[in-house]
């Protein structure tokens, strides 16, 4: 296949501006942006297939420019959901700092990084009207679906102007570094499809753009901050085992869909993985080579193994051989409770609302139904003390199959 064969394969491009895209994309040599919001001090999971095509991109030959919104995150876009708070500017400048470094750290410290805010914060409000407004009819603007959902809900000026700030962006970038590619997600077409509009009618060239869908659940449900189900690129903010859980537990029906848009994978690969799958879904291949590929890409085969062992130690009787920190980390939203002293199992048992009684307490464990520290506990007269705590910090109680509790020490 083609490099523009192989994007659509993937289920990477939806909308283009001109048919013309193909060839060039194929040939290379293009001058390509895409935009961050630093709302947020990482990405999330949700962009991690759009971000990708940078990469993609380089590998055929075009040159990446990374644009982090420190103008527009002043703004925000439509979302089709609800205004968006106003930012904080400092925590806009900040997080400027963090995208740039993760840019950097994903695609290399040649990558160049760039903050519209720079050429906005001198802008003369009247200039902006005469300039760049004058040339934007608002009927276009408001046939955008992205701006008619909002209009229907209720969208206030500064974002229904979203588009021109970025239309411009658009047009700075192609007279000062020679970009002639945008793209992003499906929900900013209308603000891709400005920018090109701006430069035809401004400079009387043509410039291009594509749209990207939406990586969304098999609901249709987006994956990203907005939804509240972000999971962050930043593993100080998301470790590299919880997003191994959390790829684990991907459902079967988007794994063919996910291998081809999160991974660089072949097409004779992907199938050859998604048959071997079906044959046997209850191994999870599909699962755990999206996990290798994804983590390993964002923070090394160090720590996809790490992610790994954790995984696979978290539920076996080797538990001990982790550290707390490693613990705390994986298993950070998990219920816990203080232990002050030594104490039966019991009484912990029904203190922390674990058991309901002592009743329910003593069966359970005579059934075989409590672990401590993945080891089923039976003992009645059982008394915990800081020798059973792992580093002199924690135990692990679980009750059953799959309710896990975390105790600490003072």
């Amino acid at each position: 296949m083609s490099v523009y064969e192989d994007l659509v394969w993937r289920g990477l491009i939806k909308d283009i501006t001109s048919p013309e895209l193909e060839e060039k994309i194929n040939k290379g040599g293009l001058t390509f942006y895409i935009g961050a919001d630093p709302t947020a001090e990482s990405l999330h999971i949700g962009q991690f297939p759009t971000f990708l095509m940078i990469e993609r991109l380089k590998r055929a030959g075009h040159n990446p420019i990374v644009l982090v919104g420190g103008a527009t995150g002043r703004v925000g876009d439509p979302r089709g959901t609800g205004e968006r708070e106003k930012a904080d500017i400092a925590i806009i400048e900040s997080n400027f700092e963090k995208i740039k470094t993760q840019m950097q750290e994903l695609f290399g410290k040649e990558i160049q990084i760039v903050n519209n805010y720079d050429w906005f914060k001198n802008i003369n409000y009247i200039d902006f009207l005469r300039d760049v407004g004058k040339y934007i009819n608002v009927n276009y603007m408001i046939n955008k679906d992205l701006v008619k959902r909002q209009m229907e809900i209720g969208i206030s000026y500064a974002e229904f102007s979203y588009m021109l700030i970025q239309g411009y962006d658009f047009k700075c970038l192609h007279d000062k570094y020679g970009v002639n590619l945008q793209f992003g997600g499906s929900d900013q077409w209308g603000n891709l499809t400005t920018g090109v509009e701006l430069i035809r009618k401004l400079n009387n060239e043509e410039v291009y753009a594509f749209s990207m869908p939406l990586t969304v659940d098999s609901n249709g449900l987006k994956l990203g901050k907005s939804y509240g189900n972000a999971l962050w690129l930043d593993k100080n903010k998301t470790s590299s085992y919880e997003l191994y859980q959390y790829i684990l537990n991907f459902e079967d029906i988007m794994m063919e869909d996910y291998l081809k848009r999160f991974t660089f994978l072949s097409k004779e690969e992907i199938e050859k993985i998604i048959l071997a799958h079906q044959e046997n879904p209850e191994n999870r291949l599909a699962q755990k080579t999206l996990a290798c590929e994804v983590i390993t890409f964002l923070h090394g085969k160090e720590e996809y193994d790490k992610a790994c062992k954790m995984s696979e130690s978290l539920f076996s009787e080797d538990i001990t051989k982790l550290n707390a920190e490693d613990i705390l980390n994986c298993l950070k939203d998990i219920s816990k409770f203080e232990i002050l002293e030594d104490i039966s199992l019991i009484e912990l048992l029904v203190n922390n609302k674990i058991c309901s009684s002592k009743r329910e307490a003593r069966e359970m464990i005579s059934s075989g139904a409590i672990y401590l520290n993945n080891k089923k506990e039976t003992d009645l007269d059982k008394i915990i003390t800081k020798k059973d705590s792992i580093d002199n910090k924690i135990i692990i109680l679980r009750k059953g199959k799959k309710k896990y509790y975390l105790g600490l020490y003072k």
